[in-house]
């Protein structure tokens, strides 16, 4: 007999509820996310965690009554458990800092698409952190400049020199085909580097990558844009 598959319950909260109505048609859609309620500010926010109790929250930062930094510190102490996923515009990388140090996993711009949006929840859902997939390289030395940590690894992983020489040139964002170039290597194995260094690190994404690095004084990130 199979085993009745449940979606990850999600709580929204954001004080614009045209924003609320747009992020539920983007994934209503998914059988691996629910919605279970609605929230327009953090107090809203803290109450119905309590009575839900859901798998995800995820929260705009500027909220009115109280922020979602305010909201993220107080869940955070009451149940640990719930990953935590902040939303934010283009130009709030010290709120997106301070989400993060309060106690948020991950991180998404508020156009962020569908499938990226889906697979923040379920990297939260399952303990890891996201980042979203534009983050600058200002954000990212911020991140890792910052007391947040979310690399508690219990032993820290050894890389070989091949990832190592991957992990740097992910962070100076060449692509899979010059990284392969470059080390007289097929795309394939780079792929495959790639991907064992991400299942090391607990990561998901490029991003994810360049964080570590940078935390862990494997690379030092110069220059401004994007990272991806």
């Amino acid at each position: 007999m199979e085993t009745a598959y449940r979606p990850i319950k999600v709580i929204l909260a954001d004080d614009h509820e045209i924003f609320r109505d747009g992020f539920n048609v983007l994934i209503k859609k998914s059988k691996k996310v629910e919605i279970v309620a609605e929230a327009s500010n953090g107090l809203e926010l803290v109450d119905l965690v309590r009575r839900f109790n859901p798998h995800v929250v995820v929260t705009d930062i500027k909220m009115p009554v109280q922020n979602g930094i305010e909201a993220t510190i107080q869940l955070t102490k009451e149940m640990p458990h719930i990953g935590i996923i902040a939303l934010s515009m283009f130009d709030e990388d010290d709120l997106i800092v301070e989400m993060l140090e309060a106690g948020a996993r991950g991180y998404l711009l508020k156009n962020a698409h569908k499938d990226e949006i889906l697979a923040a929840i379920e990297a939260v859902y399952n303990h890891q952190s996201y980042y979203c997939r534009d983050t600058t390289k200002k954000l990212a030395r911020m991140i890792a400049d910052s007391s947040y940590n979310p690399f508690k690894i219990k032993d820290k992983p050894e890389f070989t020199d091949n990832e190592l020489s991957v992990i740097r040139m992910i962070c100076e964002e060449y692509s899979n085909h010059e990284i392969a170039d470059t080390l007289k290597l097929s795309r394939r194995t780079v792929e495959g580097y790639r991907e064992k260094i991400l299942v090391k690190i607990n990561a998901k994404n490029a991003a994810g990558i360049v964080i570590y690095a940078i935390k862990n004084k494997l690379f030092e990130l110069t220059g401004s844009g994007k990272l991806l």
